[in-house]
């Protein structure tokens, strides 16, 4: 999605196809290093749902692609408690990678969530449902699954990180002349 027209745009197609608003809410999403995420093919990722304490832990397997719509095996347990589930997690050996924050507003319609999702890199339209239904539900909302995007928030979140941050580069000397230094004490 290019921006928030774009998510005015769908919001009313949404209303207007009776779709019903679940719930608008802020996410901190926590990425994990460490001894459980020895492979890239799986992710661990601690989601605090409203900024409060209430989280979900959620455990991601590897994404495979399937007529433009992103298959994965997710896991979610709901966590009462943020703050001592990161402290268990560090014990474990777990390290918080990155963090990304995400404003997001989620839709009901025919059995599929759709998820309206503001970054600091962009915004964006997450459809979840039965596979089957993906790619005829993306384009009744005038989504083309073939510009699905095959990088999750995760992946993003750290490009844009490191796209932020200034390249080092060594100090450059700044030497002057003898002649010139007399003439500024003078």
């Amino acid at each position: 999605m290019a921006g928030a027209r774009d998510h005015t745009k769908l919001r009313d197609l949404l209303r207007k196809r009776g779709a019903k608003l679940i719930g608008r809410y802020k996410e901190d999403n926590y990425r994990f290093n460490g001894p459980g995420k020895s492979t890239r093919n799986t992710t661990l990722r601690l989601r605090v749902l409203n900024g409060g304490p209430r989280g979900v832990l959620t455990a991601k397997g590897p994404a495979k692609f399937e007529g433009g719509v992103k298959i994965r095996e997710e896991t979610e347990v709901d966590v009462p408690d943020v703050h001592a589930t990161l402290d268990m997690l560090q014990q474990l050996g777990f390290r918080v990678g990155w963090t990304y924050p995400k404003q997001r507003s989620m839709w009901m319609l025919d059995g599929v969530a759709v998820t309206l999702d503001v970054l600091d890199f962009g915004w964006f339209v997450e459809l979840e449902g039965p596979a089957q239904v993906l790619p005829e539900m993306s384009q009744s909302l005038g989504l083309d699954p073939a510009y699905a995007l095959k990088d999750s928030y995760s992946v993003m979140a750290r490009k844009h990180e490191k796209a932020k941050k200034p390249t080092k580069s060594p100090a450059i000397p700044v030497v002057i002349p003898p002649a010139a230094a007399q003439k500024s004490q003078g």
